[in-house]
């Protein structure tokens, strides 16, 4: 093609055409960005608007080239006219303006335009990409319902800009008009990032909506890595040998959107590479013919088979899922291979449920289907469970403190005040649930209300339930059965939700397994008080257990048994009636032999006491008796010889009264009678190899 100023008039045209639609493609992105706060669309507004410099420049540089060759037209024609030698234009490169004005523009405003370009993507793709994360991480983010809008817009900028830019791509083949590659590479920019935000609208339709969630992210990534381009570009064109006459090619033309902007070449270049490597000419085969032929039919059959395969889907072990037709729940898949109809009649939604963490806001906790999920209704467990707990040590975060009935030991202090009174107890009440219900868990409230609703109404039943207690059964009573009169009540408050056009609950679709107080406490500042009173309940059960002992020692000591010993107690006390009442003598008489029966099976000391007063009483009747029969034999004896009996008597009282006495027998012819005795003992010492006998003369 002939590079005269006709065709750079052509190329003018196409670049001011370029221009405008990049400026029309600019303001619908940025005005449905606006009103629809649209991160990707805003995002996208920006990469295609440095389209808009690009294609002005080009517009610039062509129209100068138009300009240059009227120049050169005019200084030709000038040459050629008669008496041109003496002609004052002749050989004067200082009179075409033009040309230098051409030669500035690429030395100059091609590389600072590109430069610009590239500063501006760089630029405004970091400030993007950290405010875009920002709010990801802080999870300020909102995408909002997939939009109509978006998907028609997308879908007119797709199109569009792909003809477009295959058009300027066409062009760009000729020497002349190379340059409307820039051109082109945000021509097809601009069509992939309308096709990007039709995609992502209709897969939020169908399915999950993560590729509109990552979608803002992934432009402003693209942003950078196409200024990046732009500055590599730059520097790898200071170092490229040119041939003489050659246009340098700007910055600002982007190589990887160029091969987009012109598939074809891409393809010859793989047919290239094929037929070398192989060593013959493949792309005239007839294989590869017949092929490229039916390409178009295979690509339609290969979408068709696709399409059906969305006819079968697989449900994990651990999953439930979702039939919805045309957007209505149907029916819930169980695990394994199911059919359904092909998409977009229906389509599956796996029942996978997430939710933040209190204390970690920024992880997601993944839930599926069949397992079993935890909610906190209380106080939060402890952040180290291998510390100690304490009632006097801060071993939580916040605290959650129930509202319940004093303790009962406080009874007389609120009879005479007349006041009830609350106390307050700090108690760890988790949640375990799992879903019985698929549909029914999806429909009774949006997936980030879930969790919060569950615990706002078992919150208020645990309250209703607990406000009837005393802190006695909160923290001494039976746990147990408290803790399954909780799970029942939550379970009754769930139960009432989701109501139907009746106004009677559905349930939320959920089967609570376990709601109970695992630990509970008084506020730290009363904790020494409760600690005062446990004590002394201690110190009472150890008294308690020590009487109980000695008990059972004085019974056994007693008795042999402390079963027979209450036996024995409870007849001793019907005796006792039995007398107060003044029963008949026969009824206490048979009682007393019925205790004395007792006590002489039983072993022990009482036993033994009752045999030594047997064998006393026994002792003391036969000595008795023996007294009373020697006194008989004495009556006789006296009857038979009085005197005798007596003289004997006093023989016998007179043998008692001077046994171990000393006597002295003297005359009564004595006048002085004197009596000397030494009381002097001669043994002073001890002896004790002498054996003590009983001689007269010990005495």
């Amino acid at each position: 093609m002939k590079a005269d100023y006709l065709t750079y008039r052509k190329a003018t045209s196409v670049s001011v055409l370029g221009l405008i639609l990049q400026i029309a493609q600019t303001l619908a992105l940025v005005i449905y960005g606006v009103l629809n706060r649209d991160l990707a669309t805003l995002s996208g507004a920006i990469i295609v608007g440095f389209g808009v410099p690009v294609w002005l420049g080009l517009a610039i540089v062509f129209d100068q080239h138009r300009r240059e060759r009227i120049e050169a037209l005019e200084a030709e024609a000038l040459a050629q006219a008669p008496g041109s030698s003496s002609s004052v234009f002749e050989g004067g490169d200082e009179f075409r303006a033009a040309g230098r004005r051409l030669a500035g523009l690429y030395k100059f405003f091609l590389p600072g335009l590109s430069l610009l370009v590239g500063a501006g993507l760089v630029t405004f793709g970091i400030v993007r990409f950290m405010a875009i994360r920002e709010h990801m991480l802080e999870d300020h983010l909102t995408i909002g319902d997939p939009n109509g809008w978006a998907i028609a817009l997308g879908l007119t900028l797709g199109v569009v800009g792909f003809i477009f830019a295959r058009f300027v791509s066409g062009m760009a083949k000729q020497p002349a008009w190379a340059n409307l590659r820039g051109g082109a590479a945000y021509a097809v920019a601009s069509s992939l990032i309308g096709v990007a935000l039709a995609v992502s609208h209709f897969v939020d339709y169908a399915g999950p909506d993560t590729l509109r969630q990552y979608l803002p992210i992934g432009l402003t990534v693209a942003m950078v890595i196409m200024g990046a381009e732009v500055f590599l570009n730059f520097v790898l064109d200071l170092y490229r040998p040119r041939r003489p006459g050659e246009n340098p090619r700007p910055a600002f033309d982007s190589r990887i959107l160029a091969f987009i902007a012109a598939p074809d070449r891409i393809a010859q270049s793989i047919s290239e590479a094929i037929n070398y490597q192989l060593g013959f000419d493949v792309s005239s085969s007839w294989f590869y013919q017949l092929v490229s032929r039916r390409l178009g039919t295979l690509v339609l059959v290969a979408l068709v088979v696709v399409w059906g395969l969305s006819s079968f889907t697989v449900v994990q072990p651990d999953q439930r899922a979702l039939v919805l037709r045309w957007g209505a729940a149907t029916r819930v898949l169980d695990p394994g291979l199911n059919v359904k109809l092909p998409w977009p009649i229906e389509r599956v939604e796996v029942a996978e449920y997430s939710r933040k963490l209190p204390d970690k806001p920024r992880e997601i906790l993944g839930y599926t289907t069949t397992g079993i999920r935890r909610l906190d209704l209380g106080s939060p467990p402890p952040a180290n469970p291998e510390a100690a707990i304490l009632w006097t040590n801060d071993h939580v975060g916040e605290e959650v403190f129930q509202i319940v009935q004093p303790s009962r030991l406080d009874s007389g202090t609120v009879e005479r005040t007349g006041q009830s009174g609350v106390a307050l107890v700090a108690a760890e009440i988790p949640m375990l649930y799992s879903i019985s219900d698929v549909k029914l868990y999806d429909e009774f409230a949006p997936p980030e209300m879930r969790d919060d609703l569950l615990a706002a109404v078992a919150r208020r039943q645990i309250m209703e339930l607990l406000s009837r207690r005393s802190v006695d059964d909160i923290i001494g009573g039976d746990r147990v059965a408290l803790n399954e009169e909780i799970r029942k009540a939550v379970q009754a408050g769930v139960d009432r939700l989701n109501p139907d056009e009746s106004g009677k609950g559905r349930g939320a679709g959920i089967e609570v397994l376990f709601v109970g107080i695992t630990n509970a406490h008084p506020n730290k500042e009363v904790a020494h008080s409760f600690e005062r009173v446990v004590q002394a309940d201690r110190k009472r059960e150890a008294k308690l257990e020590s009487a109980r002992k000695d008990e059972i020692e004085i019974l056994t000591k007693v008795v042999g048994s402390t079963e027979l010993a209450r036996e024995i107690s409870t007849e001793i006390q019907a005796l006792e009636k039995m007398m107060t009442d003044k029963s008949p003598a026969d009824a206490v008489k048979d009682q007393e032999l019925k205790v004395q029966a007792l006590l002489e099976r039983a072993g022990g000391s009482a036993a033994a006491l009752i045999a030594t007063a047997k064998a006393e009483r026994w002792t003391r009747h036969m000595g008795e008796r023996g007294r009373a029969s020697r006194y008989r034999g004495q009556i006789v004896a006296y009857e038979a010889s009085p005197l005798v009996f007596q003289a004997g008597e006093y023989f016998d009282a007179l043998r008692a009264a001077m046994s171990g006495a000393r006597v002295y027998v003297v005359s009564d012819q004595v006048p002085d009678l004197r009596v000397q005795t030494n009381l002097e003992d001669v043994d002073t010492g001890v002896s004790t190899f002498t054996p003590k006998t009983d001689s007269p003369s010990d005495y």
